[in-house]
């Protein structure tokens, strides 16, 4: 099984790039405001790891807009699908 997945736009991400994309359009409609923290509870992972792979989806075109919005406690994420 491959580390990285290709999506939309030929971009290639990673596993954990996949699933945190996939929880963000999961959520992006009821939601628009995300904590590293939360995402990374929900997902199994640290704050961190979220905060690093998020730059890709931040980069990438997706059909949802990542915009880093601001810190506290955990980076907070905007998100717009």
């Amino acid at each position: 099984m491959s580390a990285t997945a290709p999506v939309a736009g030929g971009a290639t991400l990673t596993d954990k790039q996949q699933r945190i994309l996939t929880y963000l359009r999961d959520n992006a409609d009821s939601q628009t405001y995300f904590k590293s923290r939360l995402i990374g509870e929900e997902l199994d992972m640290s704050a961190k790891e979220v905060g690093t792979n998020m730059t890709a989806l931040q980069e990438g075109n997706f059909d949802v807009d990542v915009e880093k919005w601001g810190y506290s406690s955990s980076t907070t994420w905007m998100v717009t699908a």
